[in-house]
């Protein structure tokens, strides 16, 4: 079993065998992974947004 990649591409030359950039150029990188910004991602892995979390507060009714 090889190595995972790296978590951050190192931005040395020539690029390490585990570097993210050089994996995802070789076809070599696991499935359900990409790069963005030199880092290592997973596919459809979204962070919640702090004003989204804050909205969903419950409130209570008013009494009438």
């Amino acid at each position: 079993m090889p190595k995972p990649p790296k978590k951050k591409c190192c931005v040395s030359k020539p690029r390490c065998k585990r570097c993210p950039i050089r994996m995802m150029a070789d076809g070599t990188l696991p499935d359900g992974y990409t790069v963005k910004k030199r880092k290592l991602v997973k596919v459809g892995d979204k962070k919640k947004n702090k004003k989204s979390s804050q909205s969903k507060t419950k409130t209570k009714p008013l009494a009438a």
